[in-house]
C-alpha cells in the first residue's frame, strides 16, 4: 500500500512539473518581424558527416528562408558517401551556400564540436545557427528565432523540433526523449529567475549571438564533451547569458535515428555522457523511471495471470496508468506526435532503460561509445577510424578548406 502511495504521489509531482514546463514553453511566432534595420547577417552552420540521405532536404529548406540576410556554410566532415558532392551541386546554383572540407580530427577533440568550431571560424554573421543535417526548417525559422531573441533580450535560443517518425520503433522510442525531460526536470524555473542558473540546449537548433559565442569560448570550450550542446548551454548560463529553450515543432522538424540500431547507438551515446558526468544521478533516474513509468504496466499485467501478485492493489495501479497516459498525451499533442502510440509508452521507457544500463556498463568498464564511425574511449579521446587515418592531423585553429 505504501509503495503505491509513493508512486502515485511521485506521478502527481511529475504531472505538476510537466504542466508548469508546458505552461512556460513558448513557440517562435511565424509572423514576428525583425526590428533591426538593416537586418543582421545570420550564418547557418551545418556539420555533415555521411549525411547524403538528408543533406539536400536540409539545405533546400535553409535556402528557402524568408529572412533577407543570411549565409549557409556546410562542413563535409570526412564523409565517405556523396555528402560533399550533393552540397557542391546546391552551392553551384545558390550563392548563399558554401561547402567546406573538414580537416582531420586533432587529439583532444570530439567530432561534432570540432566540425562546429571549423564552421564558426569561417562564419561572418552577427548571429550563428548551428543545426544538424537531418533537419528541415520552415521558411520563417531564421526570422522567428532572431525576432524572439531580440524581443526577449536573449543571447541563445534553442529547443525541441518536431520528430518525424516513419516506423513503429521510432514512434515507440523517440517521443520518450522529450517526455522524460519535460516530466522530470523543472525547466520552468529558468523563466522565473533574473540571473541564468542553468541552460538547456538541443544540438539540432542552437541559435546564438556570435560575440557571446566567442566570449564563452565557443566549441573549443566543450571540445571534449560528447554532449557538446548541453555543455554549451551550461557555459552560457555560467557566464550570465540569457537563453531559452522553445517548442520548435512549428519551425523545425527532424528525422533522427531512423533504424533500431541507430536509436540504440544514439541513446547509448547520450547516456554514456550522462554517466560520465553524474553516475549516481543517472542511477536514480533509472530507478525512478522503472518504478514510476514501467512498473505500473507490469503490475497490471500481473493481475491477469494465475501467479499471485505481490502488489494486488489494482485500482491504484489504474490511477497510475491514467496519470501516465495523460502526461504522455499532453507531450504528444504539444509536439504533434500521433496519440495512439502512447500505448507503447512502457516499451519506449524500457528501451531507454536498457540502453542506459548498457551505456552505464560501458562507462564502468571503459569500453567507450561509438558514434558516426568514431569510438570515444573517454571524454575527448576518439580512436581513429579508417577514413580518419588518411591525411595529416589538424592543428588547433586550423581552418577548413573551402570548395569553390
Amino acid at each position: 500500500m505504501y509503495y503505491h502511495i509513493v508512486v502515485t504521489l511521485l506521478l502527481l509531482v511529475f504531472l505538476t512539473n510537466l504542466l508548469l514546463n508546458l505552461r512556460f514553453l513558448r513557440k517562435p511566432d511565424p509572423k514576428r518581424n525583425v526590428s533591426q534595420d538593416p537586418a543582421p547577417l545570420i550564418s547557418v552552420l551545418v556539420p555533415a558527416r555521411n549525411e547524403a540521405a538528408n543533406i539536400e532536404e536540409c539545405a533546400n529548406s535553409l535556402c528557402a528562408q524568408d529572412y533577407p540576410n543570411f549565409e549557409i556554410l556546410v562542413l563535409d566532415d570526412n564523409s565517405t558517401d556523396d555528402t560533399g558532392a550533393i552540397v557542391q551541386r546546391i552551392a553551384a546554383r545558390n550563392q548563399k551556400v558554401r561547402l567546406l572540407r573538414g580537416v582531420q580530427l586533432p587529439p583532444g577533440w570530439i567530432g561534432k564540436p570540432f566540425a562546429c568550431h571549423q564552421l564558426a571560424q569561417e562564419a561572418k554573421g552577427e548571429w550563428l545557427l548551428f543545426t544538424d543535417a537531418d533537419t528541415w526548417h520552415a521558411p520563417h525559422a531564421l526570422r522567428g528565432a532572431l525576432g524572439h531573441a531580440l524581443e526577449h533580450k536573449l543571447s541563445l535560443v534553442s529547443g525541441w523540433p518536431h520528430q518525424r517518425c516513419t516506423s513503429i520503433i521510432q514512434h515507440t522510442v523517440v517521443p520518450v526523449f522529450i517526455f522524460m525531460i519535460l516530466s522530470l526536470f523543472p525547466l520552468w524555473l529558468a523563466r522565473l529567475q533574473r540571473q541564468p542558473s542553468f541552460g538547456l540546449t538541443v544540438g539540432q537548433f542552437v541559435f546564438i549571438n556570435a560575440r557571446d559565442y566567442w566570449k564563452i569560448g565557443g566549441h573549443e570550450a566543450v571540445k571534449a564533451r560528447i554532449l557538446e550542446d548541453m555543455w554549451l548551454g551550461f557555459n552560457a548560463a555560467s557566464n550570465g547569458l540569457r537563453q531559452e529553450a522553445l517548442n520548435l515543432s512549428n519551425t523545425v522538424s527532424t528525422r533522427m535515428y531512423q533504424r533500431a540500431d541507430q536509436l540504440w547507438e544514439g541513446f547509448t551515446k547520450w547516456v554514456y555522457a550522462i554517466a560520465s558526468m553524474a553516475p549516481l544521478g543517472l542511477a536514480m533516474v533509472l530507478v525512478i523511471a522503472f518504478c514510476v513509468f514501467i512498473a505500473p504496466a507490469i503490475w497490471l499485467i500481473w493481475q491477469w495471470t494465475p501467479i499471485p501478485s505481490p502488489v494486488p492493489w489494482s485500482v491504484q495501479i489504474g490511477v497510475q496508468l491514467v496519470l501516465i497516459a495523460l502526461m504522455r498525451a499532453m507531450v504528444d499533442w504539444q509536439f504533434r506526435s500521433p496519440l495512439q502510440y502512447l500505448l507503447t509508452h512502457p516499451l519506449g521507457i524500457g528501451f531507454m532503460a536498457l540502453s542506459c544500463l548498457y551505456a552505464y556498463v560501458r562507462h564502468l568498464t571503459g569500453a567507450g561509445v561509438a558514434w558516426k564511425g568514431r569510438v570515444y574511449e573517454a571524454e575527448g579521446e576518439a580512436s581513429a577510424t579508417v577514413e580518419d587515418e588518411v591525411g595529416p592531423t589538424a592543428e588547433v585553429g586550423q581552418r577548413p578548406r573551402h570548395v569553390p
